[in-house]
C-alpha cells in the first residue's frame, strides 16, 4: 500500500492556521462591540444588534458568488478578496460612527460579512489537497487557529476601543491594520488553481442543489452545522449586551468573549482525532448536548460566573457540532460538485445565522422589561432548533443502520 504524502497540505494548513489566527481576530473583536456601537447609534434599541445581523447576512449572500468564484479562480483569489473586503468594511463602518451614521455602519458591516464568507472557507481550503486520513485532522488544524485570535482580539480590543474621543472607533481602525497585514499570507498557499485543475466529469454526474440537499447525508450536515451556528451566534450576539446590562463592564464582556472564543477552537487539536476514532455522528451528538448544557447554565443565573461556564460550554458544542457537520459535508460530494455542495451550504447556514442574530436583539432588549428576562428569552429560543437537529442525526443513523 502506497503512503501517501500530505506535505503539500500541512503546508496549507500552517497558512490557513496563520490566517485563522491574524484575520480571524477581527471577528470577536467585532462581536463584543457590533451590538454596543449599534445601540449608540439605533434609534430603537430592538435594532442594537442590526450591525452583527447585517454582518451574517453580508456573509450569506456572499457564499453562493464566492464560492464558484473560487472555483473558478482558486481559494487565493476569493481570501484576497474577502481581507480586501474586510479593510474597506471596517473603515466604512469606522466613518459611520465618526459621523453617527447608523445606516453607514450597517454598510460597512455588510461589507465585513464579505470577509466573513471567505473566512468561513478557511476550513474547506484545508481539505482541497488533504488525504482522505489527514482531512479531518486539516479541518481541525485550521479551526484551532482561533485560539490565538481569541487572545489577541478581545485583547486589542482593550486598547483600542476607548483609544479615541467616538467609542469604538479604535477597534475599526485596528482591525483594517490586521486585514492588510493577514492577506500577505495567502502568496505562500499552494491550492489547486480552479476548476481547471480539479477531475472534469460529464456534467450528468453533477446533482442539482435540490438533489444533493436530499442526500441524506448532506442534508443532516447542513442542519447541523446551521443549528450549531446559529445557537452559537444567537447567545453570543446577546452576551456582551446581556453582561453590561447585568451591572458588569465592557472589559468583563472581552473577557467572557474571549473565554468563548478560546472555547470554540482549543478542542479542535482532538476533534478531528475524536471524528476519526468515534464517528463523525458521535461528535456532532456530543457538540448538541453540550449547547443544551450551555443553555442550562445560561437560565440558572446571571452572575458572572454563569456566563463565564455558559459561554465556554457554547464555544465547545459550536466546535463539537460545526466541525463535524463539515467534516460530514466534506466526504458527502463528488469533487466536481464542491462549489456547488459549499457555496449551498453556506448560504443556508448564514441564512439562520442572520435570522439568530437579528433574533438575538429583539430577544434581548425587546422580549422583557429587564435583561435578565431578555437573556433569559434568548436562551429558551435554543430548545427548537436543538430539537431540529438532534431529531435529524438520529434519523440520518437509523438511516444508516437500515441501509446495513
Amino acid at each position: 500500500m502506497t503512503a501517501v504524502d500530505d506535505t503539500r497540505a500541512r503546508r496549507n494548513v500552517t497558512v490557513l492556521v496563520l490566517a485563522q489566527a491574524i484575520l480571524g481576530a477581527q471577528m470577536p473583536m467585532i462581536f463584543v462591540v457590533g451590538g454596543l456601537a449599534g445601540g449608540q447609534l439605533a434609534s430603537n434599541p430592538c435594532l442594537a444588534t442590526l450591525p452583527i445581523s447585517f454582518i451574517v447576512f453580508g456573509s450569506m449572500t456572499t457564499a453562493p458568488w464566492l464560492s464558484p468564484l473560487m472555483q473558478r479562480n482558486g481559494r487565493q483569489f476569493g481570501f484576497f478578496l474577502g481581507a480586501f473586503a474586510g479593510a474597506v468594511g471596517a473603515a466604512v463602518a469606522a466613518y459611520g460612527l465618526y459621523v453617527g451614521s447608523f445606516t453607514i455602519l450597517l454598510i460597512g458591516s455588510y461589507l465585513t460579512g464579505i470577509y466573513m464568507s471567505a473566512q468561513g472557507f478557511y476550513r474547506f481550503a484545508a481539505t482541497d489537497t488533504a488525504s482522505d486520513a489527514f482531512r479531518p485532522k486539516a479541518v481541525s488544524y485550521v479551526m484551532a487557529g482561533g485560539l490565538l485570535s481569541a487572545v489577541v482580539g478581545p485583547q486589542l480590543n482593550k486598547l483600542v476601543s476607548d483609544a479615541f474621543v467616538i467609542p469604538f472607533l479604535g477597534t475599526y481602525l485596528a482591525i483594517i491594520i490586521l486585514n492588510l497585514v493577514g492577506m500577505m499570507l495567502f502568496l505562500w498557499l499552494d491550492l489547486p488553481k480552479g476548476s481547471r485543475s480539479e477531475p472534469t466529469a460529464a456534467p450528468a454526474t453533477s446533482r442539482s442543489k435540490l438533489a444533493l440537499l436530499r442526500e441524506p447525508r448532506i442534508l443532516v450536515a447542513v442542519i447541523c452545522a446551521m443549528v450549531s451556528y446559529s445557537l452559537m451566534n444567537l447567545v453570543m450576539t446577546s452576551t456582551p449586551l446581556a453582561v453590561v446590562g447585568c451591572g458588569f463592564t465592557t472589559d468583563d464582556a472581552n473577557d467572557i468573549v474571549s473565554a468563548h472564543v478560546l472555547a470554540m477552537f482549543a478542542p479542535s487539536f482532538v476533534t478531528g482525532h475524536l471524528i476519526a476514532r468515534f464517528g463523525v455522528e458521535r461528535i456532532i451528538g456530543t457538540g448538541l448536548l453540550v449547547l443544551m448544557a450551555a443553555g442550562i447554565v445560561a437560565l440558572s443565573g446571571v452572575m458572572l460566573s454563569n456566563f463565564y461556564v455558559a459561554l465556554v460550554l457554547l464555544g465547545f458544542g459550536w466546535n463539537f457540532g460545526f466541525i463535524g457537520a463539515t467534516t460530514m459535508l466534506a466526504g458527502a460530494h463528488k469533487p466536481q460538485e464542491r462549489g456547488t455542495v459549499q457555496g449551498l451550504n453556506d448560504m443556508i447556514v448564514f441564512g439562520m445565522v442572520t435570522v439568530a442574530s437579528l433574533a438575538s436583539g429583539g430577544l434581548m432588549n425587546c422580549s422583557g422589561g429587564t435583561p435578565v428576562e431578555g437573556w433569559t428569552a434568548v436562551n429558551l429560543a435554543m430548545i427548537p432548533f436543538l430539537i431540529l437537529a438532534g431529531g435529524s442525526l438520529i434519523w440520518l443513523v437509523r438511516q444508516s443502520k437500515l441501509a446495513h
